[in-house]
């Protein structure tokens, strides 16, 4: 069986937007897991998602504060159609990032991580995978507003798409 992930991270609802953009959203509707990384910034979009979502696996980032760090995990970890996956917000910087997640994440398969609002697509000498799908709110310097996609199937990670969403109106 193939099992469909929606991986987001920095929203900043509604810092930085009011809402999702309606492209998210339907991405979430069509997702069998949706994962968030953090920075949520208010606890409206937690109980949104975990109202439509089918599962969401999630985890605080360092603008969260208050009830979302009380619901939520620093460290989120899974297993979902035989990858195991864990969620956190901050890694540290680019440099040595592989080296250090592998270390401190050794039980893992994929690491999916935020804080930077960059994506980042790279897996390290152990086999572990390391995803960060952007902000689909807050661009920052980046060219586009972004997230990502997956699907888990047969103990493996397949189908990583990143997606670019058009400049808001």
């Amino acid at each position: 069986m193939a099992t469909r992930l929606l991986l987001l991270a920095d929203t900043h609802v509604p810092k930085r937007a009011r809402d999702l953009p309606a492209e998210v959203w339907r991405a979430v509707d069509e997702a069998d897991v949706v994962v968030h990384a953090g920075d949520w910034v208010d606890v409206r979009l937690l109980d949104d998602l975990e109202a439509r979502a089918r599962r969401l696996v999630a985890c605080w980032g360092n603008n969260d504060h208050g009830v979302l760090r009380e619901r939520l995990p620093e460290v989120a970890r899974t297993e979902v159609e035989g990858v195991r996956l864990g969620v956190v917000h901050e890694t540290g910087q680019a440099k040595g990032r592989e080296e250090r997640m592998a270390a401190a994440y050794a039980d893992l398969d994929v690491l999916v991580f935020g804080h930077s609002h960059i994506p980042w697509d790279t897996t390290a000498a152990t086999g572990l995978r390391l995803l960060n799908p952007g902000s689909p709110t807050d661009r920052r310097r980046q060219p586009h507003c972004t997230y990502m996609t997956a699907v888990a199937q047969r103990g493996a990670l397949q189908d990583v798409t990143l997606h670019r969403l058009p400049p808001r109106a």
